[in-house]
């Protein structure tokens, strides 16, 4: 299958691109956000193809798979014919959660795809047809040590996204340990016993998450966050906000669940103090991960979604 797609999240295309079809990257001579083609941060298949726009209506695509709402006009433009088309919502919705209109409500060309049912339970999305597939990740080992007594955690733009992603909370539990936060202006971080350390390649940031002892997941408002599932994998056990889906996906035995912030400023004391509780709770996270979010599962179901919908002849684009 030919699968026209955008590279718009790192980690969730690049566990989708390991499937075995042949994905098309749209790509520009300037590459931007609408034509970026291959990442360079990520070791993706030689089935990740990059085309540039104007080729796009020669290739004998099957399906398109959108990211944002842009990108449904860029399709109809560039292929110039009607194709099955998915639309995946990475995100919960922003503002006023259980009232917001998702921007592909109500339409019957398209599957709309979320990657968490908490998701799916607040956008309103009218009558589209609508599933979930959950998020996969590739394995990358068990790695942890646990040798420094601190935590770790990954926020992109902590300071923009402040409240959202939970800055304030890692500022209050630093004062039970220091806190390493990883991601992309973490740099910028002035707080107390937090120190912010910029974004690392992945394989790189894997390996230093997994000399902390455990690592926190501080956001009050997002999907389940790729890369809490990825520090779990790691072996790392963890301090999690419950919030949107956490609750649903990290047991309690992988560390701490909660939406009180006195029990996660305990969580993280009392893992920190005791290093052998903190292995066997990243022990127990790995394992729960491995089984739900493991590679396979994730392109076996995305797999059975896309056949299905290309059974139905769902289309969108020029007639």
């Amino acid at each position: 299958m030919n699968i026209l797609i955008w590279h718009v999240h790192g980690s969730w295309t690049t566990a989708f691109v390991q499937g075995w079809h042949r994905y098309l990257l749209p790509t520009l001579p300037e590459r931007g956000p609408w034509g970026g083609g291959r990442p360079a941060a990520w070791d993706w298949p030689a089935s990740a193809v990059e085309v540039p726009p104007e080729r796009l209506a020669a290739e004998d695509v099957d399906l398109v798979v959108l990211q944002r709402p842009e990108e449904l006009e860029l399709a109809t433009r560039w292929l110039g014919r009607r194709v099955p088309t998915v639309y995946v919502e990475h995100n919960a919705p922003r503002q006023g959660a259980a009232t917001s209109r998702h921007p592909m409500a109500d339409r019957d060309d398209l599957l709309l795809v979320h990657v968490t049912h908490f998701n799916a339970l607040m956008w309103d999305s009218g009558d589209t047809p609508t599933t979930v597939v959950e998020h996969g990740v590739l394995d990358p080992g068990l790695r942890y040590s646990g040798e420094l007594a601190r935590a770790g955690t990954c926020i992109n733009e902590p300071l923009r996204r402040h409240r959202v992603v939970g800055t304030d909370l890692v500022a209050a539990l630093a004062k039970e340990a220091p806190v390493d936060v990883f991601g992309m202006g973490a740099e910028a971080l002035s707080l107390p016993g937090v120190h912010g350390r910029g974004d690392l390649p992945q394989g790189r940031m894997h390996g230093e998450l997994a000399r902390r002892r455990l690592y926190l997941h501080t956001a009050r408002w997002t999907s389940l966050g790729l890369s809490l599932i990825e520090a779990m994998m790691l072996g790392m056990p963890v301090v999690v906000v419950g919030t949107t889906e956490a609750p649903e996906r990290v047991p309690a035995v992988a560390g701490v669940v909660s939406t009180d912030l006195r029990r996660l400023r305990r969580g993280v004391a009392e893992l920190v103090a005791d290093p052998a509780a903190a292995a066997a709770a990243g022990r127990a996270a790995r394992a729960a991960a491995l089984t739900r979010f493991g590679i396979a599962r994730f392109l076996r179901d995305w797999d059975e979604v896309l056949s299905t919908h290309l059974s139905t002849r769902v289309l969108v684009g020029g007639s």
